[in-house]
């Protein structure tokens, strides 16, 4: 292996001297060399005021300098490492006086986290721009805009030199972990979160590694365009989501912004269907930010119902963020029957289309004021009917502090809340007319190797809440039945859970493990136990202690891999109170003293599973919550429907997997040319 050193310099029309060929690696940190440095040449070193900018290091088997055309020809396992980035190839040659080089066979050219492979590349190195035809790689999102910054060199003269990206090529996918990416939701988020069941709902995360392939692919510092490209976060081959255009242009816009602008763009699901993609210009913001299409949602308790609602980002700044959205009652103004509303008018209950009943909106102020600390205000107003806007508008105002480790913060949170909507198991929905005070919540905290996880909260407020005590409430019946007191609150949990058995998953490939999920399932049976003990002491002289016991099993079988039955998940949880005195308040009393919860998921048929979740309260003999759902899961792509007859909300929610993998994908083709050699069909 020989190596040669190359000092590019600023100006063009200077020459450039090469060193000889020499069996050692000289690296040179232009950080710590004087303005003007040496050049070598033949083994001597020359004076020279000339400024370097660059240092550019070529390795191969063989190498030729042509002296007279100042050109360099390497060849067999060329690797070229210059500040931004590393190229291998078979062969490659490079013209020294207009800093132009020319790889063939097997190019690779790493640059940052990002991958490109291609039959033949040209890149120039002094204008930092290049071509590539065939072009396939990966592009690892949350480092795209620093490894395509013409700054990249400032920290790094000469990146360490990596393993060749050839013996990785070489080799078949090893590692590939799969996770939830991007979720995108439609329903009623907001109260399948104050529920507490099943999978968290909430919009955004990131799909942060990508693959392409295209006819060819120019970029420059700020970003490429390529024709004919295709894209996808599938690691396997062919693969079953991907996104097709006639051409893309990628422009970076700054280290968390980027602007893809695309022609003739489309879904493709499994080779096979085709869904135009209406919108030809995406941003991609690693800054929190939420979906801002039209979003189909239903709420029957506030909304009538389904509503059409749309998130306009008024601010959008890296420390504040702030929008609006603007919603259509769409149930509400052509079927005004269909539920009854909560604090409804008989504006409210007349329907129509341009009624003011059937427009709402809320907004969402998000401010990030100093390390750690964030505030959050949002207001919501289910209708512009504003003569009961009192028992209609809700608002929040947050201060959120994290304290301690990094890792696993403490949160400290300051809040004012304006009829802030809470659930309480067989009571339902409660609201609470004001709070304010602050809540401290600490992490999950082990108990050495015990196995045993301890958390606990603290909290101080003042509240102005629904209560059925007379002597608070008095006896006028056109009162709301409201009461003010301040609540000093504490709890504290321990939790352990015992593995009784574990099957092992089946391997990380696109027939087995992944045929329908991102994440291969692992057959296991678990034992859940917990311990819950609150207590809330009332500024009247109220308090109201409880001790709670829970114990469950839960378990899956099978490993979603087969067409038929081959998946199946339970669980079932019984939990057991004592309480002393009640709360004189109604959204927090402790009423479901003895519960049960179970629920199912089944597989049906290929990516198909349907299942159910329920909860019952024994001692009430009251249902809690039905949830029914419906879920068409694949490996890179997941459709999850759920409805809740009983609270009268549902959910639709779209979920992008997410996926990290060593060793080289195959081509989006798939790998399955059989070779002919000496007759034989290898």
């Amino acid at each position: 292996m020989l190596s040669l050193l190359l000092l590019a310099q600023i100006s063009v029309d200077q020459p450039v001297v090469a060193a000889p060929v020499r069996d050692d690696t000289q690296v040179i940190n232009l950080d710590k060399q004087p303005k003007t440095v040496p050049l070598i040449k033949e083994g001597k070193s020359i004076p020279s005021e000339t400024e370097v900018i660059e240092v550019i290091e070529v390795i191969a088997d063989q190498q030729e300098f042509n002296q007279e055309e100042q050109i360099i020809t390497a060849r067999g396992n060329v690797e070229i490492r210059f500040p931004r980035g590393t190229l291998t190839a078979n062969t490659v040659q490079i013209n020294l006086i207009n800093r132009l080089a020319v790889a063939q066979g097997e190019v690779v050219f790493i640059r940052g986290d990002q991958i490109i492979r291609g039959e033949r590349f040209e890149y120039n190195f002094f204008e930092d721009r290049g071509v590539i035809k065939n072009p396939r790689g990966e592009i690892f999102q949350p480092t795209v805009g620093r490894d395509f910054s013409p700054n990249l060199a400032s920290e790094d003269t000469i990146p360490t030199q990596p393993l060749s990206d050839r013996l990785e090529a070489n080799q078949p996918l090893r590692r590939v972990v799969g996770r939830d990416g991007y979720q995108f939701v439609l329903g009623s988020v907001r109260d399948f979160n104050l529920i507490g069941e099943g999978r968290s709902l909430q919009s955004g995360g990131n799909v942060n590694r990508l693959r392409f392939e295209a006819a060819k692919l120019d970029f420059y510092p700020s970003g490429w365009r390529a024709e004919d490209i295709r894209f996808t976060n599938d690691p396997f081959s062919p693969p079953e989501l991907e996104v097709r255009a006639d051409s893309a242009t990628f422009r970076q816009i700054n280290e968390e912004i980027g602007e893809l602008t695309t022609s003739r763009s489309r879904v493709v699901l499994d080779q096979r269907t085709n869904l135009p993609i209406l919108n030809n210009r995406q941003v991609f913001d690693s800054r929190p930010r939420r979906p801002s299409v039209v979003q189909f949602k239903f709420d029957g308790e506030e909304r009538g119902g389904l509503y059409v609602e749309r998130r306009i980002e008024l601010v959008n700044t890296e420390r504040v963020r702030f929008a609006v959205s603007p919603q259509y009652l769409l149930q509400k103004a052509i079927f005004p029957d269909s539920f009854t509303v909560t604090n409804s008018t008989e504006l409210d209950e007349q329907g129509g289309l341009f009624n003011p009943a059937v427009f709402g909106f809320n907004t969402v102020l998000e401010a990030d004021v100093a390390p750690r600390t964030d505030v959050i205000a949002t207001t919501d107003l289910p209708s512009l009917e504003l003569s009961d806007l009192n028992n209609k508008l809700r608002a929040k105002l947050a201060l959120i502090r994290e304290l301690g480790d990094i890792e696993r913060p403490y949160l400290l949170n300051f809040e004012y809340n304006y009829r802030e909507r809470l659930f309480n198991g067989s009571l339902g929905f409660q609201t609470v007319q004001s709070s304010i005070g602050a809540v401290l919540v600490s992490p999950n905290i082990p108990l050495g190797n015990s196995g045993i996880n301890f958390s606990y909260q603290v909290g101080l407020q003042n509240i102005q809440a629904e209560s059925d005590r007379l002597e608070l409430i008095g006896n006028d019946p056109d009162d709301d039945n409201l009461t003010t007191l301040v609540r000093f609150q504490t709890a504290a949990s321990l939790s352990r859970d015992f593995y009784l058995w574990q099957g092992e998953a089946l391997e990380a490939t696109a027939e087995a493990g992944l045929r329908y999920t991102p994440v291969p399932v692992r057959p296991f049976l678990k034992l859940n136990t917990g311990v819950t003990g609150v207590t809330s002491i009332y500024g009247n002289g109220d308090s109201q202690p409880s001790l709670r016991l829970s114990v469950g099993i839960q378990g899956q079988v099978g490993h979603f891999s087969r067409p038929f039955l081959d998946y199946t998940g339970f669980n079932l949880r019984f939990s057991q109170g004592i309480r002393g005195d009640t709360s004189p308040f109604l959204f927090d009393r402790f009423v479901d003293t003895s519960t049960i919860s179970f629920g199912i998921t089944q597989q049906i048929y290929g990516p198909i599973r349907i299942g159910v979740q329920s909860s019952f309260s024994l001692n009430q003999d009251d249902e809690i919550s039905t949830d029914y759902i419906l879920e068409y899961s694949r490996r890179t792509y997941n459709i999850y429907l759920r409805y809740n007859p009983v609270l009268q909300i549902g959910s639709l929610s779209l979920r992008i997997s997410d996926f990290n993998w060593t060793g080289n994908p195959d081509p989006f083709g798939g790998n399955n040319i059989q070779p002919v050699i000496q007759g034989v069909t290898r």
